[in-house]
């Protein structure tokens, strides 16, 4: 299901058959430095992933994490929407992609569609979103949508503090 579209971009809900090209993405070097292991190692377990929490998050709060995709050829390049952390007062931005295309503007691209379609289609009063300490790239895309760093944050599911934008 298309969620939003962009100049360059399509963002739809994220679907069992997504599963290959979302192994290579939570295991790419970038997902395990900045994001962490989730200790998924096959196509199967990718899938179940898909459905068990993306699928969920969609049929339970109405947004998710999204399939990032070129809109005139439908190559998959990453992921970017909404999350909503138990250990997090405020629904979080987050966006990842597969190395080969960092440095192309998808990131500020997608995450400035889905921090406007958050505040007005879904009318959440306040986005924030986090990084690691060393995670020079994503705030800087984060700034470039319009966050401004705000403090340091020690979430439950992180074992060191984490940068808060809003």
């Amino acid at each position: 299901m298309k969620i939003l579209e962009t100049d360059r971009l399509t963002l739809r809900h994220m679907e069992p058959v997504d599963a290959p090209f979302f192994l290579e993405l939570l295991n790419s070097p970038g997902w395990l430095e900045n994001i962490g292991d989730r200790g998924i190692r096959t196509v199967e377990a990718a899938a179940g992933y898909i459905t068990d929490v993306y699928a969920a998050s969609y049929e339970t709060l109405g947004f998710g994490l999204y399939l990032v995709e070129l809109k005139d050829t439908g190559e998959r390049l990453g992921i970017c929407g909404l999350i909503k952390r138990e250990s997090l007062p405020d629904v979080d931005i987050g966006f990842a992609f597969l190395e080969r295309h960092w440095g192309n503007g998808y990131a500020v691209e997608s995450a400035a569609a889905v921090l406007e379609y958050g505040y007005r289609t879904l009318g959440i009063e306040r986005i924030v979103a986090i990084t690691t300490q060393t995670n020079e790239s994503s705030a800087k895309v984060l700034e470039k949508i319009g966050l401004k760093f705000e403090g340091l944050i020690k979430l439950g599911e992180f074992e060191h503090e984490e940068r808060l934008f809003s």
